[in-house]
């Protein structure tokens, strides 16, 4: 019985500063971000926006469908809410995702965390649960703010987004391989204690145990499986910045001794950067939105091509997986409201980049309401007591 994904939609926020414009105002040269790194712009959440925000309005889009086919949402058995982005040390961000989506009580909700990687963690932990109970369905959440110092060299690179995935038994998207490829080491590349907002990285370390990650995780994959490099049509990699994949990609090709040409190699993962170069970096989410972003950007049918995908997280922990997609799976996507929601962003200047980042949710346990700024369905209206207040508008 093939298990896998069965639909998936992506949400980042309305407002989005140009890498031009970061360039123009900290003395930095723009080719530096989008010819050094492969980026052009990062999206910026408002006040009234957070990981709980984002998710929810990534999930809108599946739950709508599964109401335009006559499903029922009460089969989404599980909640597995992936983020590096806590907003409680206790409760997981998937109890409050679960109220403002309205599921059904029977349902379990668990937040999982390993930096970059966890939503594949729990993408797999999904696979194994329909496959011991094929009549229930799990919602599979990444949602990430990547958020660094101001002036320092990973300020570029911040963004923020949310996927949300449906996984079941006999998938109208993809169907997932049992086989993968895994990859542990302790290693201090890239990590946010609790007592900071923003992450510590070693920028050139992070790239060496990244590519070195793929390697070790690929050769793991190749003791599991029967499939050569020759036998995938398309990659997916984890996404802090576009040029990282292209590196990863090289990387794999040439430690397989392929004969593929340039060009060929470049076609493999373009279609999985568009997106990623004009949102930023989204922890969790980044390598989903690339897999998003390859289905809506291909204009020739892919039923029946392999995907490779290899999800990262710093710390580390990497994992090579695989999939195949089915017949039919245009009929899932959701490519026009993917596309009007990034046409539809609002242009920052510098001036207000620099106020949104300053924003911080108070801690003084008073009553706070926020300013509406987001254009979603669903916002963070305030905080009192210590509490969230959230609002389906």
């Amino acid at each position: 019985m093939p298990v896998g994904i069965d639909d998936i939609s992506f949400y980042t926020t309305n407002f989005s500063l140009d890498l031009q414009e970061l360039a123009d105002n900290n003395g930095s040269n723009a080719a530096k971000y989008t010819v050094g790194i492969g980026q052009e712009r990062m999206s910026v959440p408002g006040a009234d926006e957070d990981v709980v925000t984002m998710a929810a309005n990534a999930c809108l889009p599946l739950l709508e469908g599964m109401a335009q086919r006559g499903e029922d949402p009460n089969a989404i058995s599980t909640i597995l809410f992936a983020t590096e982005t806590g907003i409680d040390q206790s409760k997981a961000a998937g109890v409050y995702l679960h109220t403002l989506l309205k599921l059904s009580p029977r349902c379990r909700v668990v937040e999982l965390k390993q930096a970059c990687y966890s939503a594949t963690a729990a993408l797999q932990l999904a696979t194994a649960w329909v496959a011991r109970k094929p009549k229930e369905k799990v919602l599979v959440i990444a949602s990430d703010i990547a958020r660094y110092d101001r002036q320092s060299p990973g300020e570029a690179t911040q963004g923020c987004g949310a996927v949300a995935m449906i996984v079941s038994a006999n998938p109208r998207l993809i169907e997932l391989d049992p086989e993968t490829g895994i990859h542990t080491e302790d290693v201090m590349d890239f990590w946010r204690p609790n007592y900071r907002s923003t992450a510590i990285v070693d920028g050139k370390y992070s790239t060496k145990v990244y590519l070195r990650c793929v390697r070790s995780a690929w050769q793991d994959f190749r003791q599991q499986s029967e499939l050569n490099f020759s036998d995938f049509d398309y990659f997916c990699y984890h996404l802090p910045f576009s040029r990282m994949a292209q590196k990863a990609h090289n990387h794999l090709a040439n430690g397989n001794a392929h004969e593929l040409n340039a060009e060929t190699l470049e076609n493999q993962i373009s279609a999985s950067l568009i997106y990623n170069r004009i949102t930023g970096n989204s922890y969790t989410a980044a390598m989903y939105i690339g897999f998003i972003s390859l289905l809506d950007n291909t204009a020739t049918n892919l039923a029946g091509k392999r995907i490779g995908f290899f999800s990262y997280g710093s710390g580390s922990v990497g994992e090579f997986f695989t999939g195949t997609l089915v017949e039919g799976y245009q009929d899932m996507l959701h490519k026009q409201s993917h596309q009007l929601m990034l046409e539809s962003r609002q242009p920052l200047n510098y001036a207000d980049y620099q106020k949104m980042y300053a924003f911080e949710v108070p801690t003084d346990g008073g009553d706070h309401e926020f300013e509406q700024q987001t254009n979603g369905k669903f916002r963070l209206t305030g905080i009192s007591q210590h509490k969230r207040l959230y609002q389906v508008r």
